[in-house]
């Protein structure tokens, strides 16, 4: 690993995103045995939540600068419980916005290089007089199972920018706050006594890109894992499948990326291995195909023709079992990588959408990860809660409001039948409208290319993570941020995948010269139903969704039949996802009564703010449903 010394400049330049971290890859798990694969055993890996050591300071200036090193003084550390956001753990301040950047009426700020005017903008951030520290220090034993094996951390989710070290020694650095940020602890790790040190920076440059309509928090709010790799390891597995036009058969092809320890280790050369491929029906346990490989880096297996295969679609969740095993000379399995994956085909035919050869109806929701008491920390508690709620009430598609959610979410959208739009963690809203008008003079990404590899760096993570789930039909490419160069550089990244999927971008709406280069629909937000109609019967030669409408704001989403009746009018027209799912607001207790109340945007003495607007949601956010909902259930039941 080379040594690099980190810079707090990083925090201000936008070609400054990813230090030292490992490339993204699959979800998939991986075990070391066939006992532990037997029982789903995690045994390669180690949780690291719970209480680490924390130290907030306003601002980088004031932050304990040498934190990191082994022999730092923590007597005047509290602590704090990891995942967590900082401010609902009592630091900084509650903030809820919604289209403009937090810091506007406060302090004059333009993105980097957005202006002929404005160039590198060094200091933004760095120098900034408000832009809290969280200070994070853990202590911790390499369990035994763990011990003579390659190490790395994987962080699943920190708002916003965060250097590492680990025992004293700098690991790496990272941006994207919704997506998992790995790193190689190898050169460094030892048995006993490890410190492992991560400074959180509420903002970088990176909060240009972050301007999703939410409270705006901080910190390390899911997951911190170690995991082991074995001697030869699955650093990456992409199952293409394909549902065939018959709807009987499909296609399996195969890329896997695999690893092997250095040479001191004195294990086998990758060379020496086989790798075994084996499909299993979910439902019985038969195996369907199975085939070996010769073990090399890249391992590609061409498609291969499956009979007999029943389709993945909404209520039909049909999944099956791929199993990946790396063979020794002796026939023992090294690793086995494993997941779940299903077959179906999502296309456009004649200017409509299908799936598996049917004209595809959206009945969807837009779902910010919430939870009242916890904000975005979420639980397995709170994601069967909200899919129960998707049954009961015919919600058979979820946009994923905007950005990546929880690996578990997308596993569970699998196995339940649901359709996901899988979002990009981007939204620059406030850089291109101003006072509801449409004033992109500023805008990034847009067509700066210093802001290009940035997003398309989120994009390639938000495909290289989830890219085996079936339920997702559509790629999208973020949210609100207009369009330009950076956002068809996206798009072009995903098509060079061509792995059969949608894409959806809104903001080509606002945009037109990239109508033909961005985006396989026309999507819409809050377009009325005549205007809808207009599209429809106009010169529109794409098909039609809403990917926002029937804001449920206070007492509305009344005049849902005016939506719905479209669907039997026009074929391209095909849905479309509600605001939102769930209100944003925190329980608090309530200072005069005692009693624990639900506290939105504006309640915390949070400037600027959209007060109430947090709560848009057909449910509460103690997931208490509104009335609303029984507008939803009935229309929606109409057209499962």
């Amino acid at each position: 690993m080379s040594v690099i010394t980190p810079q707090l400049s990083w925090l201000d330049d936008p070609e400054v995103f990813r230090v030292n971290m490992l490339p993204a890859h699959s979800d998939h798990r991986f075990y070391e045995s066939e006992a532990d694969f037997a029982e789903r055993k995690d045994s390669l890996y180690q949780s690291l939540n719970g209480e680490w050591q924390f130290f907030w300071s306003k601002n980088a200036a004031e932050r304990p600068a040498d934190f990191y090193r082994e022999d730092f003084d923590t007597s005047a550390f509290n602590t704090i419980s990891v995942p967590c956001h900082i401010e609902l753990a009592g630091y900084d301040r509650i903030h809820y916005i919604n289209t403009m950047y937090p810091w506007e009426g406060h302090q004059y700020r333009r993105p980097a290089f957005s202006l002929e005017s404005v160039g590198a903008q060094p200091g933004q951030f760095s120098e900034a007089e408000y832009n809290p520290v969280g200070s994070y220090r853990l202590r911790f034993d390499l369990e035994e199972r763990m011990l003579g094996k390659r190490v790395c951390i994987s962080f699943e989710g920190v708002e916003q920018a965060m250097y590492v070290w680990l025992n004293g020694q700098f690991i790496g650095y990272g941006e994207d706050s919704f997506t998992p940020s790995d790193f190689d602890l190898t050169p460094y790790i030892r048995e006993k006594g490890n410190v492992l040190a991560v400074e959180v920076h509420k903002r970088s440059s990176a909060a240009y890109l972050e301007d999703q309509d939410f409270f705006r928090f901080s910190g390390i709010f899911r997951n911190v894992t170690l995991y082991a790799k074995p001697q030869i390891h699955v650093e990456d597995l992409w199952a293409r499948t394909k549902l065939k036009e018959d709807g009987k058969s499909g296609e399996l092809a195969l890329r896997l990326r695999l690893s092997e320890a250095g040479e001191h280790t004195g294990g086998e050369s990758i060379l020496a291995y086989k790798v075994s491929v084996l499909l299993k029906d979910k439902k019985s346990g038969n195996a369907l195909f199975e085939k070996i490989l010769p073990a090399a880096e890249t391992v590609q297996m061409e498609p291969e023709i499956l009979r007999d295969i029943q389709p993945w679609e909404y209520k039909h969740p049909n999944l099956y079992d791929l199993e990946i095993r790396l063979l020794s000379a002796d026939g023992k399995a090294a690793e086995i990588a494993a997941c779940e994956i299903g077959f179906c085909r999502i296309a456009i035919e004649d200017g409509i959408m299908k799936l598996n050869g049917k004209r595809l109806i959206v009945n969807g929701v837009n779902r910010h990860e919430w939870n009242a008491r916890t904000g975005r920390v979420t639980g397995m508690e709170d994601m069967l809660s909200d899919m129960a709620c998707f049954h009961e009430n015919h919600i058979n598609s979820v946009r994923t409001c905007h950005y990546p959610n929880q690996i578990p979410w997308y596993e569970l959208c699998d196995r339940e039948g649901i359709y996901v739009m899988a979002e990009t963690n981007l939204e620059s809203h406030g850089s291109w409208q101003k006072m509801n008008r449409v004033e992109p003079s500023w805008n990034v990404p847009g067509s700066v290319p210093q802001w290009k590899e940035a997003v398309v760096d989120r994009m390639r993570t938000n495909f290289e993570t989830f890219k085996n789930h079936v339920c997702i039909l559509f790629w999208s490419l973020g949210n609100e941020s207009y369009a330009g160069d950076n956002i068809q550089a996206m798009q072009e990244f995903l098509e060079e995948k061509q792995d059969g999927r949608l894409i959806h971008y809104e903001g080509v709406f606002h945009n037109r010269a990239y109508d033909k280069t961005i985006s396989h629909m026309e999507s819409r937000m809050y377009a009325s139903p005549k205007q809808v109609r207009e599209y429809l019967e106009g010169d529109g030669t794409k098909p039609f969704i809403l990917c926002e409408y029937m804001h449920d704001m206070g007492n509305s989403l009344g005049g849902m039949k005016s939506y719905m009746d479209l669907l039997d009018q026009f074929e391209h027209y095909q849905g479309g996802f509600i605001w939102d799912f769930i209100d944003q607001a925190i329980l608090v207790k309530d200072e005069i009564t005692g009693r624990e109340v639900l506290r939105y945007g504006g309640d915390f003495d949070d400037r600027p703010s959209d007060y109430e607007f947090s709560g848009n949601g057909i449910l509460f956010a103690d997931r208490t449903p509104k009335p609303a909902i029984q507008e939803v259930k009935y229309y929606y039941g109409l057209y499962e």
